[in-house]
């Protein structure tokens, strides 16, 4: 059984009076803690249907570059990525969406056919906030100091290289 799973880390520096500021990043990662698919920062105030696109896009490059076979893997995702303009992308693209559905402030169930989710593989998510956790090891990420977006997001980088590589040594 193969999955890619998509969490999003919001960074934020907010105050109460203030507008939320920060970016956030959609990085695609493996059942084995492996990022995948980061794809560059966008502001906090974007929603996450509109990012994800942007992300399956860049997933299906980095799987095309290094001869990777994506179709009939499971893109599990979270209840903020539920639309029908999602999950069309993703079955276009060969995957098979395990997502939970947003009830969006129903008092009743939708009617209608039942949308596929797999509670089993959803739980693989600790995966992904496992790897976000070790994401927040790096100081210089966790507090940013770059002032600049383009280093913000090359240390990001970085980090996940060095997420993969720890994988990939065995360390």
């Amino acid at each position: 059984m193969r999955s890619c799973q998509a969490k999003i880390p919001v960074r934020s520096a907010s105050r109460q009076h203030c507008a939320t500021k920060g970016e956030k990043v959609i990085a695609i990662i493996d059942h084995h803690g492996y990022v995948l698919a980061p794809v560059p920062v966008a502001p906090v105030n974007e929603t996450d249907m509109v990012l994800f696109p942007e992300s399956l896009k860049a997933l299906k490059k980095v799987a095309k570059e290094v001869g990777l076979d994506l179709r009939g893997a499971y893109l599990n995702l979270d209840g903020g990525f539920d639309s029908a303009r999602n999950r069309k992308c993703i079955f276009n693209a060969g995957l098979i969406p395990n997502i939970p559905e947003n009830p969006r402030n129903r008092k009743r169930t939708k009617r209608g056919r039942k949308r596929f989710f797999n509670e089993a593989i959803h739980a693989l998510r600790m995966r992904v906030e496992r790897t976000f956790a070790w994401e927040d090891k790096f100081k210089r990420l966790l507090l940013r100091f770059e002032r600049i977006q383009q280093r913000h997001y090359g240390m990001k980088l970085m980090a996940y290289t060095l997420i993969n590589l720890r994988g990939f040594c065995g360390v």
